[in-house]
């Protein structure tokens, strides 16, 4: 029994290997003669569009004589089910899954822009990929992912106020993804400020969010707001990982199917949208404190030129989602920077 070789990082899945893909879901043995009479195509069609599965987090087993074998099916997500699961909330949402693209959020993004003109991008429009070649996170990250053990979305949401009024807007979608974590039942997440979810260990980060504006000062506006949650870390995802991270397998008994988790994070956002377009960031805060994983606790601020820090005892957040910092010089506000934990015998605030 062989293994498939990998492919090149970032190559992209055929539509044909995705087609196969959903052949192999059951995780039973099939020809590779069979398959390509089911689809009108040549045995070397098949091999050659299966080939280099494992680097998208798959273990796809080639046996002479017996065919192909998809030992960790993803488990794909469908649109009709998702719906189904978000009940009374499905007419709030507008849900399109495709099998890849380079980035949900810029695909999302172009969508609104090119719709705007006939009114016809709905606040609430949902895109999802199975494989997202390109995802983005804060200061240019990537945000690495294999073939299924990963959530990857972004969610187009419409606002009467203008682009002023949206500070705090990644702290409050952060609320509404520890909401979502905590009717899941998963213990030990926490948040870490402005945009992550982080488990325990080492504050790993297990979810990120980016979002991303367009509009006018003064309304309305249009956000984009992109969502990467890890569900589990095949090899060839961890070795891409430059950072401490985490994944729902870690922290739970059973991750929960895909589409049902979709569908719970859709609510919650739903929920949490409402409340800050009536609102704003002041009806979360407390609830975002209550979440944060370095509340109180010595934190170094490297700022965004990357050549300064500050250091001091983090002491939540204002109104509008900046970061407050107790320092010797007294309290400081960041609205932008990354944040790390520093020992108690490195720093004692004056």
């Amino acid at each position: 029994m062989n293994s498939i070789n990998p492919l090149q990082e970032h190559d992209t899945p055929s539509p044909l290997a995705f087609t196969l893909l959903r052949l192999l879901a059951d995780g039973e043995f099939h020809s590779g003669e069979v398959l390509a009479r089911q689809l009108g195509i040549s045995r070397a069609s098949v091999s050659n569009a299966l080939r280099g599965m494992g680097s998208y987090g798959l273990t796809l087993y080639s046996v002479r004589g017996r065919g192909y074998c998809l030992s960790n099916p993803p488990q794909w997500l469908d649109a009709a089910r998702i719906a189904s699961q978000l009940g009374e909330h499905g007419r709030h949402f507008w849900i399109d899954i495709l099998d890849s693209a380079p980035s949900t959020n810029t695909l999302l993004l172009q969508r609104a822009r090119l719709d705007a003109a006939n009114k016809g991008a709905h606040s609430g429009s949902v895109l999802a990929v199975e494989w997202q070649s390109g995802g983005r996170g804060r200061m240019g990250r990537t945000w690495h992912s294999g073939l299924g053990n990963a959530l990857t979305f972004s969610l187009l949401w419409h606002f009467e106020c203008g682009l002023s009024a949206l500070s705090g807007l990644s702290l409050a979608t952060g609320v509404a993804l520890m909401r979502a974590l905590n009717n899941l039942g998963v213990a030990g997440a926490r948040l870490k400020w402005p945009n992550d979810v982080v488990g325990v260990r080492e504050h790993a980060k297990l979810a990120g969010t980016l979002i991303e504006v367009q509009g006018d000062m003064l309304g309305p506006s249009a956000v984009v707001i992109g969502i990467g949650l890890n569900l589990s870390f095949p090899q060839p995802v961890l070795r891409q990982i430059s950072q401490p991270a985490v994944s729902l397998a870690e922290m739970v008994s059973e991750i929960p199917e895909r589409n049902y988790l979709l569908a719970v994070l859709l609510r919650e956002l739903h929920g949490v949208l409402r409340e800050f377009a009536v609102h704003g960031f002041t009806a979360l805060r407390a609830e975002w404190e209550s979440y944060h994983a370095f509340q109180d606790q010595p934190v170094r601020v490297l700022l965004p030129d990357g050549n300064r820090v500050a250091d001091g005892i983090a002491r939540g957040v204002t109104e509008n989602g900046m970061l407050k910092l107790e320092t010797v010089q007294g309290i400081q506000f960041f609205n932008a920077g990354e944040v790390s934990l520093r020992s108690g015998a490195e720093y004692v605030a004056a």
